[in-house]
Protein backbone atom coordinates (compact mmCIF):
# COMPACT_ATOMS: atom_id res chain seq x y z
CA UNK A 1 0.00 0.00 0.00
CA UNK A 2 1.15 3.67 -0.80
CA UNK A 3 1.54 5.54 2.30
CA UNK A 4 -0.62 8.70 3.64
CA UNK A 5 1.36 11.56 2.67
CA UNK A 6 0.55 15.32 4.63
CA UNK A 7 2.77 17.98 4.00
CA UNK A 8 2.65 20.33 7.59
CA UNK A 9 1.49 23.94 6.18
CA UNK A 10 3.51 25.54 8.67
CA UNK A 11 6.39 25.23 6.30
CA UNK A 12 4.94 26.90 3.59
CA UNK A 13 4.80 30.65 2.56
CA UNK A 14 2.05 32.50 4.46
CA UNK A 15 2.64 35.37 2.46
CA UNK A 16 0.99 32.97 0.07
CA UNK A 17 -1.19 30.60 1.63
CA UNK A 18 -3.85 30.32 -0.87
CA UNK A 19 -1.05 29.42 -3.83
CA UNK A 20 0.37 27.04 -1.38
CA UNK A 21 -2.77 25.43 -0.50
CA UNK A 22 -3.77 24.95 -4.07
CA UNK A 23 -0.34 23.20 -4.99
CA UNK A 24 -1.09 20.92 -2.24
CA UNK A 25 -4.63 20.12 -3.90
CA UNK A 26 -2.94 19.53 -7.54
CA UNK A 27 -0.39 16.96 -5.74
CA UNK A 28 -0.52 13.67 -4.60
CA UNK A 29 -0.84 14.69 -1.14
CA UNK A 30 -3.09 12.99 1.00
CA UNK A 31 -3.85 15.13 3.96
CA UNK A 32 -3.11 18.74 4.85
CA UNK A 33 -0.95 18.66 8.11
CA UNK A 34 -2.34 21.48 10.27
CA UNK A 35 -0.02 22.67 13.58
CA UNK A 36 -1.85 24.57 15.93
CA UNK A 37 0.51 26.15 18.22
CA UNK A 38 -0.12 28.33 21.52
CA UNK A 39 2.74 29.56 22.99
CA UNK A 40 2.06 27.20 26.26
CA UNK A 41 2.07 23.76 25.20
CA UNK A 42 5.54 23.97 23.15
CA UNK A 43 7.38 27.49 23.31
CA UNK A 44 6.02 28.89 19.60
CA UNK A 45 2.51 30.49 18.33
CA UNK A 46 1.60 29.37 14.85
CA UNK A 47 -2.26 30.19 13.50
CA UNK A 48 -5.57 30.38 15.02
CA UNK A 49 -9.14 29.94 13.86
CA UNK A 50 -9.00 32.52 11.55
CA UNK A 51 -6.11 30.86 9.23
CA UNK A 52 -7.66 27.70 9.14
CA UNK A 53 -11.08 28.81 7.83
CA UNK A 54 -8.94 30.36 5.53
CA UNK A 55 -7.17 26.96 4.53
CA UNK A 56 -10.39 25.09 4.56
CA UNK A 57 -12.01 27.85 1.91
CA UNK A 58 -9.52 26.56 -0.86
CA UNK A 59 -8.56 22.85 0.33
CA UNK A 60 -9.78 20.10 -1.78
CA UNK A 61 -7.99 17.73 0.99
CA UNK A 62 -8.72 16.88 4.30
CA UNK A 63 -7.74 18.72 7.15
CA UNK A 64 -4.93 16.82 9.77
CA UNK A 65 -5.23 19.15 12.52
CA UNK A 66 -3.11 18.65 15.02
CA UNK A 67 -3.56 20.79 18.60
CA UNK A 68 -0.03 21.15 20.21
CA UNK A 69 -2.20 23.35 22.91
CA UNK A 70 -3.11 23.33 26.45
CA UNK A 71 -6.20 22.31 27.94
CA UNK A 72 -7.60 21.22 23.96
CA UNK A 73 -10.98 20.13 25.26
CA UNK A 74 -12.13 23.69 25.11
CA UNK A 75 -11.24 24.17 21.80
CA UNK A 76 -12.72 20.74 20.02
CA UNK A 77 -15.83 22.27 18.78
CA UNK A 78 -14.38 25.46 16.94
CA UNK A 79 -11.95 23.61 15.03
CA UNK A 80 -14.34 21.33 13.73
CA UNK A 81 -16.23 23.99 12.68
CA UNK A 82 -13.62 25.68 11.03
CA UNK A 83 -13.09 22.87 8.76
CA UNK A 84 -10.54 20.41 10.70
CA UNK A 85 -11.87 16.40 9.40
CA UNK A 86 -8.75 15.06 12.11
CA UNK A 87 -8.45 16.46 15.03
CA UNK A 88 -4.99 15.24 17.69
CA UNK A 89 -4.48 16.27 20.84
CA UNK A 90 -1.36 15.57 22.60
CA UNK A 91 -1.45 12.78 25.74
CA UNK A 92 0.62 15.26 27.63
CA UNK A 93 -2.14 18.11 27.25
CA UNK A 94 -5.02 15.84 28.76
CA UNK A 95 -6.17 15.40 31.94
CA UNK A 96 -8.61 13.45 30.82
CA UNK A 97 -7.98 11.72 27.67
CA UNK A 98 -10.57 9.59 26.79
CA UNK A 99 -12.97 12.15 27.46
CA UNK A 100 -11.64 13.76 25.05
CA UNK A 101 -11.04 11.29 22.32
CA UNK A 102 -15.22 10.66 22.98
CA UNK A 103 -15.73 15.14 22.72
CA UNK A 104 -14.00 14.78 18.98
CA UNK A 105 -15.69 11.56 17.85
CA UNK A 106 -19.15 13.34 18.82
CA UNK A 107 -18.13 16.04 16.29
CA UNK A 108 -17.98 13.43 13.77
CA UNK A 109 -13.92 14.38 13.11
CA UNK A 110 -11.59 11.38 13.34
CA UNK A 111 -9.96 11.45 16.63
CA UNK A 112 -6.35 11.27 17.12
CA UNK A 113 -3.62 11.13 19.72
CA UNK A 114 -0.13 12.76 19.36
CA UNK A 115 2.85 11.76 22.02
CA UNK A 116 6.41 13.56 22.73
CA UNK A 117 8.95 11.89 21.90
CA UNK A 118 9.70 10.82 25.60
CA UNK A 119 6.57 9.54 25.88
CA UNK A 120 6.04 6.10 26.28
CA UNK A 121 3.25 4.13 23.27
CA UNK A 122 2.39 1.63 26.09
CA UNK A 123 0.57 4.61 27.80
CA UNK A 124 -1.88 4.42 25.23
CA UNK A 125 -2.74 0.91 26.22
CA UNK A 126 -6.45 2.06 27.38
CA UNK A 127 -7.46 4.01 24.91
CA UNK A 128 -5.65 2.72 21.79
CA UNK A 129 -8.82 0.90 20.06
CA UNK A 130 -11.17 3.99 20.38
CA UNK A 131 -8.18 6.35 18.83
CA UNK A 132 -8.15 6.85 14.21
CA UNK A 133 -4.79 8.08 14.84
CA UNK A 134 -1.71 7.78 17.12
CA UNK A 135 0.62 10.80 15.52
CA UNK A 136 4.12 10.02 16.81
CA UNK A 137 6.81 13.47 17.18
CA UNK A 138 9.59 12.28 15.90
CA UNK A 139 11.04 16.05 16.84
CA UNK A 140 10.53 17.93 19.78
CA UNK A 141 7.27 19.66 18.61
CA UNK A 142 7.15 23.44 18.67
CA UNK A 143 9.27 24.08 15.64
CA UNK A 144 9.85 22.52 11.98
CA UNK A 145 12.88 22.03 10.41
CA UNK A 146 14.78 19.66 13.64
CA UNK A 147 16.43 16.69 13.24
CA UNK A 148 14.82 13.21 13.10
CA UNK A 149 15.07 11.14 16.62
CA UNK A 150 16.24 8.28 15.73
CA UNK A 151 14.48 6.19 18.60
CA UNK A 152 11.18 6.76 16.49
CA UNK A 153 11.54 3.56 14.40
CA UNK A 154 11.61 1.57 17.67
CA UNK A 155 8.20 3.60 19.12
CA UNK A 156 6.49 2.47 15.37
CA UNK A 157 7.39 -1.11 16.20
CA UNK A 158 6.23 -1.13 19.62
CA UNK A 159 3.16 0.75 18.73
CA UNK A 160 2.15 -1.47 15.66
CA UNK A 161 2.36 -4.22 18.40
CA UNK A 162 -0.14 -2.45 20.61
CA UNK A 163 -2.33 -1.46 17.89
CA UNK A 164 -2.73 -5.19 16.68
CA UNK A 165 -2.87 -6.54 20.32
CA UNK A 166 -5.61 -4.56 20.72
CA UNK A 167 -7.65 -4.83 17.93
CA UNK A 168 -7.11 -1.53 16.91
CA UNK A 169 -7.23 0.64 13.25
CA UNK A 170 -5.23 3.27 14.49
CA UNK A 171 -2.93 4.48 11.73
CA UNK A 172 0.16 5.57 12.64
CA UNK A 173 1.65 8.60 11.66
CA UNK A 174 5.29 10.38 12.02
CA UNK A 175 5.37 14.14 12.24
CA UNK A 176 9.15 15.22 12.28
CA UNK A 177 12.14 15.68 10.30
CA UNK A 178 10.87 12.89 7.77
CA UNK A 179 12.72 13.32 4.14
CA UNK A 180 13.56 10.84 1.47
CA UNK A 181 16.44 9.01 3.34
CA UNK A 182 13.95 8.01 6.29
CA UNK A 183 10.66 7.55 5.07
CA UNK A 184 11.40 4.15 3.39
CA UNK A 185 12.51 2.60 6.91
CA UNK A 186 9.55 4.33 8.40
CA UNK A 187 6.98 2.54 6.39
CA UNK A 188 9.23 -0.89 6.91
CA UNK A 189 8.82 -0.52 10.59
CA UNK A 190 4.95 0.09 10.37
CA UNK A 191 4.25 3.89 9.70
CA UNK A 192 0.92 4.74 7.70
CA UNK A 193 1.07 8.31 7.37
CA UNK A 194 3.64 10.70 6.67
CA UNK A 195 4.40 14.31 7.69
CA UNK A 196 6.51 16.21 5.81
CA UNK A 197 6.99 19.98 6.30
CA UNK A 198 10.36 21.64 5.49
CA UNK A 199 11.40 18.84 3.12
CA UNK A 200 8.43 19.40 0.89
CA UNK A 201 8.00 23.26 1.08
CA UNK A 202 11.94 23.95 0.44
CA UNK A 203 12.68 21.59 -2.02
CA UNK A 204 13.16 23.13 -5.82
CA UNK A 205 9.92 21.18 -6.75
CA UNK A 206 7.60 20.54 -4.22
CA UNK A 207 5.29 18.67 -6.44
CA UNK A 208 7.47 16.12 -7.72
CA UNK A 209 9.05 15.48 -3.92
CA UNK A 210 5.27 14.71 -2.96
CA UNK A 211 5.50 12.22 -5.77
CA UNK A 212 8.17 10.76 -4.37
CA UNK A 213 7.04 10.52 -1.22
CA UNK A 214 3.60 9.01 -1.88
CA UNK A 215 5.28 6.28 -4.62
CA UNK A 216 7.59 4.67 -1.43
CA UNK A 217 5.76 1.47 -0.73
CA UNK A 218 4.70 0.21 2.85
CA UNK A 219 4.41 -2.95 3.92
Amino acid sequence: MKPIIAPSVLASDFANLQSEVEMLNESQADWLHIDIMDGRFVPNISFGFPVLQAIQRYAKKPLDVHLMIVEPELYIEQFRAAGAEIISVHYEACNHLHRTIQQIKATGAKAGIALNPHTSVQLLDDVIADVDLVCLMSVNPGFGGQKFIENTYRKIETLKDLIISRHSNAQIEIDGGVNQQNAPLLLEKGADALVAGSFVFNSADPLQTIANLKNLSSN
